[in-house]
């Protein structure tokens, strides 16, 4: 394949956004279609933590002013800085959160023209090139095509039908609430950092985490998610008081004052907490993970991030891993970009990410299962 690939992406999130950004810089063409018909399309969770991997991830694939416009909108939060009106502190390590949709417009900043929204995937064929197929009969063609599309991958699941992904038995209920003056005073201050996660009895799970960005608004346009608190309620799916099917009707009140009557058992502190979160923010999760397999033959069809390697949120490492996932596979690209050849660039990066991708896997899988007191997935 002479000169610069076209590459065709298929999914708008973090990992998807962050490779079209390094192959922006690479100067290599590239189009993103995503099914959701805008950025806020969808409510995906409130919060992700970028550890020093991510952050350095961002600062090669990104143009510098937006790889600052990510450090000025993360959050380090401390109780007393918070009520003493400052700005969260520099970190001893890079280690941060930022509002998950504020980072998603951060990566969309520049792309207006590549990223398509409203295009939902339904397969794809190859022959000189691969083409992707769309629900609306449209189809886009490229020399690469990228599945950045989640754990429910359309390509994943065609390109590698024996790739499982499988249910935990976890079950993640998601809330917000307002972070200000009254609200911080109840958060006690060993509780107000990027994560504060509570063990109870059965190994139910509370998470807290202040979201208060250390500066207001780095590029104009973005969305003000304000100051909040993400806070959570897991347990395993035999300690919720109802079905699967109960769970995804229940309302957002319904939401709330089950995870305020389970909290309430082993936590009253947190559970006062849980029941400041608005009703209309609440969503449960219910937990997935993927299943190791073995390397399969390269092609021009590729996976990054949760289309190939979803895993648990126990140890909090996905949206690093697929950060690094672009920021390899951009590398690889630029390679072909001046004269190498794809098909080996390509089986060079799926050689490391499915090494570095699947221990992530299993690493969270395994955390997840001591945390959650349950047996370890057999295979992985």
């Amino acid at each position: 394949m002479p000169g610069k690939p076209r590459v065709l992406i298929i999914g708008a999130g973090v990992g998807g956004l962050a490779l079209a950004q390094g192959l922006r810089r690479a100067g290599i063409a590239v189009t993103v279609c995503e099914r959701d018909s805008s950025a806020a399309g969808r409510l995906q969770g409130y919060r992700l933590r970028i550890d020093p991997n991510g952050l350095d991830a961002l600062d090669r694939l990104l143009p510098e002013k937006l790889s600052q416009a990510v450090w000025e909108a993360s959050s380090s939060p401390s109780r007393s800085g918070y009520l003493n009106g400052t700005p969260p502190a520099e970190p001893v390590e890079r280690n941060v959160s930022i509002n998950r949709l504020t980072l998603r417009e951060i990566l969309l900043h520049g792309l207006e023209d590549v990223v398509e929204f409203g295009r939902e995937c339904t397969g794809y064929h190859r022959d000189d090139a691969v083409t992707a197929t769309f629900a609306d009969g449209s189809t886009a063609s490229a020399d690469v095509l990228i599945a950045a599309d989640g754990v429910n991958s359309v390509v994943r699941k065609q390109y590698l039908p024996h790739a499982p992904v499988v249910d935990t038995g976890v079950r993640i209920l998601y809330g917000r609430f307002p972070l200000t003056r009254e609200t911080a005073e109840l958060i006690p201050d060993e509780w107000f950092g990027i994560y504060t996660g509570l063990v109870g009895p059965d190994n139910q799970h509370i998470g807290i985490a202040p979201v208060h960005s250390r500066r207001p608004a780095p590029l104009p346009d973005l969305t003000d998610p304000g100051d909040y608190v993400m806070c959570l309620f897991a347990a395993r799916t035999e300690l919720l008081p109802c079905p699967d099917g109960e769970l995804r009707a229940a309302t957002g009140e319904q939401l709330r004052d089950l995870t305020v009557s389970l909290a309430r058992q082993w936590n009253p502190k947190a559970s006062e907490l849980l029941a400041l979160a608005d009703p209309a923010t609440l969503f449960p999760i219910f937990m997935r993970t993927s299943v190791p397999i073995d390397p399969w033959p390269t092609t021009s069809v590729t996976l990054l991030g949760d289309a190939i390697h979803a895993m648990s949120p126990a140890v909090g490492v996905g949206a690093n891993i697929a950060l690094r996932d672009a920021d390899l596979l951009a590398a690889k690209l630029a390679e072909v970009a001046a004269g190498a050849d794809l098909i080996p660039a390509l089986r060079e990066y799926e050689t490391a990410m499915i090494g570095y991708g699947f221990d992530a896997v299993r690493r969270s899988a395994k955390f997840g299962a001591l945390r959650m007191g349950q047996p370890p997935l057999t295979r992985v």
